[in-house]
């Protein structure tokens, strides 16, 4: 006959191994997620037209090592220094805490350490050099509830097809940085206060982030009363590489009804590589 100390001890055995099990998957999960890669939800119009509100991305954290900001939940605190790092390359898409709030960014680098940035009349300059624009056919996509997103400046754009359905038209500039990367972005035309910027030099351990949308972006152009990230932004505070597509939603899915998550997915957005085209690659 067991002795009842011998079922009291089973049972704190049984739930002392739970509670370590519990403890050893959360470590576990911290780890992939703040060394390796974590999911990443857009929320805006700010990276149109390459990201849209409602997509979500996998962002990888080993391409330019990591630091206080590869921390998944920015449980860790901010300190100076990174171990293995390699500085992005113009044109790649990041994640970053924002050095105020640090709250989670998506921008692309435009200006690495060193580098001279200014605008003039939405038009982007590097080291006294303007970049290529070329103007491309309007970019047409279906509005749904996600898009344009909330607080959005592409509202302006919502016209109506032929099967009078709403429909997004936007003017497309396409740019090509110094070492070949080349992406499309949103140029809305004059009197944004973002057009016209520096110049600026870009200090050591620092990068100049922009978004796609360009007159729609707070950005390194903006301060940080607006919401910014005004100006250059320490390499330290950058979380990792945004790399592809997952999936996107238009933004009808209710949690408690499953059936409702597949028919909100968007089409042919899965699987989009964020990685830009390099001309000479």
């Amino acid at each position: 006959m067991a002795k009842r100390g011998s079922k009291n001890r089973a049972k704190d055995d049984g739930w002392g191994k739970l509670i370590r099990d519990i403890v050893v998957i959360l470590l576990l999960v911290l780890g992939i997620h703040s060394c390796v890669a974590k999911p990443f939800y857009i929320p805006s119009d700010s990276m149109m037209p390459v990201l849209r509100n409602g997509d979500r991305l996998i962002v990888s954290k080993y391409p330019y090592g990591w630091s206080y900001s590869s921390v998944s939940f920015h449980l860790a605190p901010k300190v100076e220094g990174r171990i293995f790092g390699k500085l992005p390359q113009r044109g790649d898409i990041v994640v970053l805490e924002h050095p105020v709030t640090r709250i989670d960014y998506i921008k692309r680098v435009i200006g690495l350490p060193g580098d001279t940035i200014e605008l003039r009349n939405g038009e982007l300059s590097i080291n006294g050099k303007p970049v290529k624009r070329e103007v491309q056919p309007m970019l047409t996509i279906p509005v749904d509830s996600n898009l344009p997103g909330p607080d959005s400046s592409l509202f302006r754009f919502v016209n109506r097809d032929a099967g009078g359905k709403p429909v997004l038209e936007l003017p497309i500039v396409r740019e090509t940085l110094p070492g070949g990367a080349t992406f499309d972005t949103i140029d809305m035309g004059p009197g944004y206060a973002t057009d016209d910027y520096g110049p600026v030099t870009v200090p050591a351990d620092h990068l100049f982030l922009m978004g796609d949308n360009r007159d729609g972006s707070a950005d390194s152009r903006v301060d940080t009363s607006q919401k910014g990230l005004g100006g250059p932004v320490p390499f330290d505070a950058i979380a990792g590489r945004a790399e592809i597509i997952s999936f996107s939603t238009d933004g009808t899915a209710e949690w408690y009804n499953p059936l409702s998550w597949f028919g909100a997915l968007r089409s042919g957005r899965a699987g989009t590589d964020l990685r830009p085209e390099r001309q000479g690659e």
